[in-house]
C-alpha cells in the first residue's frame, strides 16, 4: 500500500515543513554530486556512528574529531532515492497538520528534538556499532506520533494496486500509525538478539523518536488548540468518518 494523502486539510502554509523538506533535498542532491569515496567520507563524518561517541579511544584511533554534531546532521542524509522519497513523502503527508497545531517555530524544535532523541536511542541500543546511521525517519516518527494523537479520526488514503489495477482505500490514522509503530517495536525487539553489526533499518531510532514525540507533543501545541482538543477530534470524526 502506498499512502497518498490524509483527509485533514492544513489551515496555513506549512513553511517549516517545506523548509525541512528543502534542506533534506539540498543535502541529498549534494550527496548525488559526490564521487563514491567522498560520499563515504561525508556519511562517516556526518552520519551517526555510535562507537564514535561511546568509545573515544576508538574514535581517536580512526581519526574522528570529537563532535556531537552527527546527532543532528545524520537526519538530513539519505542512502538513496527510495530512502529519500519515502521519508520526504511521509513528512509531506503528516507534517503540515502537525505544524498547523504547533506553529512553525515550535514544530521545528519538536522535529529536531525527536530526531535527536531517535539518534540517542539508536546509539544506546547499538553502542559499539561502527556503521553510520542516516535518515530523517527518526524525526518523522515523532511527527507521526504527534499526528496520531492530534488527529486520531483522520483517514489516510492509500493506493492499493491489484493486478496492475489501482484501488483506493482509507484507513483511520490511529489504526495505520498505531499498527506501524507496533511493527517497528516487534522488529526492534527481534533485532536485539543480533550480535553482529548488521546494517538495515534503524528500528530503535523510529521507536525512540515516536516515543518522545508521543510524550512531548502536547507541550508544543499552541495554547488555543490545547483548549479545544476534544472539539477538534469530534469535528474531524464527523467530517471524515
Amino acid at each position: 500500500m502506498i499512502p497518498l494523502q490524509d483527509t485533514i486539510p492544513s489551515r496555513q502554509f506549512p513553511l517549516a515543513n517545506w523548509v525541512i523538506i528543502g534542506l533534506n533535498t539540498l543535502a541529498f542532491l549534494f550527496e548525488l554530486s559526490l564521487p563514491d569515496y567522498k560520499l563515504d567520507i561525508l556519511i562517516r563524518y556526518f552520519g551517526l556512528v555510535p562507537a564514535r561517541l561511546t568509545d573515544p579511544e576508538w574514535a581517536q584511533m580512526m581519526g574522528y574529531p570529537h563532535s556531537y554534531i552527527p546527532l543532528v546532521t545524520n537526519m538530513f542524509l539519505h542512502s538513496g532515492w527510495g530512502h529519500f522519497i519515502g521519508n520526504m513523502w511521509t513528512l509531506y503527508i503528516f507534517g503540515d497538520n502537525v505544524e498547523d497545531r504547533m506553529g512553525s517555530v515550535r514544530y521545528t524544535l519538536f522535529y529536531l528534538i525527536t530526531g535527536i532523541a531517535a539518534s540517542i536511542t539508536h546509539m544506546l541500543i547499538n553502542p559499539t556499532s561502527t556503521i553510520p546511521a542516516i535518515g530523517a525517519s527518526g524525526a518523522i516518527s515523532g511527527v507521526m506520533a504527534a499526528y496520531m494523537f492530534l488527529f486520531p479520526h483522520s483517514r489516510i488514503v492509500f493506493l492499493f494496486p491489484i493486478l496492475f489495477l489501482p484501488y483506493f482505500i482509507e484507513l483511520p490514522a490511529l489504526l495505520y500509525i498505531g499498527a506501524w509503530f507496533i511493527g517497528q517495536l516487534i522488529s526492534g525487539v527481534s533485532v536485539l538478539s543480533i550480535t553482529d553489526q548488521a546494517g538495515g533499518i534503524a528500528f530503535w531510532a523510529h521507536i525512540g523518536g515516536f516515543g518522545v514525540g508521543a510524550v512531548l507533543y502536547r507541550l508544543f501545541v499552541q495554547y488555543r488548540y490545547r483548549r479545544t482538543f476534544d472539539d477538534e477530534y469530534m469535528r474531524s470524526y464527523h467530517n471524515y468518518a
